[in-house]
């Protein structure tokens, strides 16, 4: 059995940080935890001398009075207030890992009034307003420089909207036990799990992938995820597009076998995994190939861009990806895109639950989930990936490593961190998707 530990850091919900906590003195931990923010609060902030500490009335609040005594005690003017205004820096104590919900009218006040201050935010564990077990924002929430988190990340801080509240997240140890958590933190690790091509290998072996797509003018869509695959290391890549579109693929790409949408399921049986969706379209031809490619076989299947619209559940779920975007995946589940953007982990889990398959959310905090199973996340740390096409590389990566022999989850969490990763090695301003094509091998060597 692989040992998964290295490529998925823990993710704790609140009930599992409470788990580990039992059985510890609460004033002992409270003491270390106060004294890891007062700590990261003296290391980054050296310069600040006005601490304004926010505490609320449960533990978290407790762990701030301990932060703010302990600076006291380094000569810092650290004061337990809500009167934030002249503060260098603020630590915001207010709400824990226990929080959910709206923030009652007296508290929410407090949280503006914290944001509008204009000093560097430390918060402890959780930023105040955001659910540590799911990411979710349903009120007024801290916007934190920096979360100093306990004994392991929350979930919460790795999901949006909740990402986007914590700023930068700090782990200290208080020296409580690790365990198994249901959901996990996909590191750039996963990609030693990624095959390899053996000496032995032919370029069938190595990984065979079918991109259908290309109508006229969106036959980008399928060069770049026909370009993508190769460059995951995939031996052989075809590309099916419509008759009208095969002149601009046949001058676009050299390496890719290329046909016409009416020989994709004659090759669909020669490959080891499927791309369906880049540039595809919308009308009667492109939904009837894309359900004649999932009746096609066995081979494992990604299924993005127009391949979703008006997608039904079928027996091909267990061997297939979904990777829509938030727009999309509201589409498929009834919901507006506005509604998938604030419950991203309850969206994937749905979609995946419904449609019987790994379904990828893509986003700075791509979401993988599979049904009866913990999500894994993956943080793309990479801004510059907003931008055309750079969904279609994700897809040819991903079908590479499937066609390589990973499972559709572990794939997917592979593509998903390579793709980020590859986009982490260039300027972020003016990047391309074609520039995340080039800097795959890189990340994969």
């Amino acid at each position: 059995m692989v040992d998964l530990n290295p490529a998925l850091d823990p993710l704790y919900t609140a009930e599992e940080a409470r788990a580990a906590e039992e059985g510890h003195d609460v004033a002992e931990l409270m003491e270390r935890a106060g004294a890891a923010v007062a700590r990261e609060v003296m290391q980054r902030f050296p310069d600040a001398r006005r601490i304004a500490v926010v505490c609320g009335g449960g533990s978290n609040g407790g762990d701030g009075r301990v932060a703010a005594r302990i600076l006291r005690e380094d000569g810092r003017d650290a004061v337990e207030t809500t009167a934030v205004e002249q503060a260098d820096v603020i630590v915001d104590a207010l709400f824990g890992t226990g929080f959910h919900g709206v923030p009652r009218e007296e508290a929410a006040a407090t949280i503006e009034r914290i944001n509008a201050a204009g000093a560097p935010v430390v918060s402890v564990d959780v930023p105040s307003g955001v659910d540590a077990s799911t990411g979710e924002v349903a009120g007024a929430a801290v916007d934190a420089t920096l979360t100093v988190t306990f004994h392991g990340r929350k979930l919460g801080l790795a999901v949006a909207p909740g990402l986007f509240h914590a700023g930068e997240a700090a782990v200290a140890d208080i020296g409580l036990e690790h365990a198994e958590t249901e959901h996990r933190l996909v590191t750039p690790a996963i990609l030693s799990l990624v095959p390899r091509k053996r000496a032995e290998d032919s370029k069938y072996s190595a990984g065979s992938v079918l991109v259908a797509g290309g109508a006229p003018g969106m036959t980008g869509a399928a060069c770049l995820a026909a370009e993508a695959a190769f460059r995951a290391d995939a031996g052989y890549v075809a590309v099916a597009v419509p008759e009208h579109s095969l002149p601009v693929v046949e001058a676009k790409l050299l390496e890719p076998v290329k046909l016409t949408w009416a020989d994709a399921r004659a090759a669909a049986a020669k490959v080891g995994a499927l791309a369906i969706g880049p540039g595809l379209g919308r009308d009667a031809a492109a939904k009837a190939l894309r359900d004649e490619l999932l009746a096609a076989g066995d081979q494992k299947l990604v299924l993005d861009a127009d391949a979703l619209h008006e997608l039904e559940p079928g027996e091909w779920g267990a061997r297939a990806v979904l990777t829509p975007h938030a727009g999309e995946l509201g589409r498929l589940l009834g919901e507006s895109s506005g509604w998938v953007d604030a419950h991203r982990l309850e969206a994937a889990r749905r979609c995946s639950e419904q449609f019987g398959c790994v379904c990828l959310l893509k986003g700075a905090d791509t979401i993988v989930a599979a049904p009866a199973q913990g999500v894994l996340v993956v943080l793309a740390e990479a801004p510059g990936l907003a931008t055309a096409g750079t969904g279609d590389v994700l897809t040819g990566i991903l079908a590479a490593f499937l066609a390589k022999g990973l499972d559709p989850r572990l794939g997917a969490a592979a593509a998903a961190a390579a793709h980020g990763l590859a986009a982490r090695r260039l300027p972020q301003r003016g990047l391309v998707a074609s520039d995340v094509i080039s800097s795959l091998p890189a990340v994969l060597a």
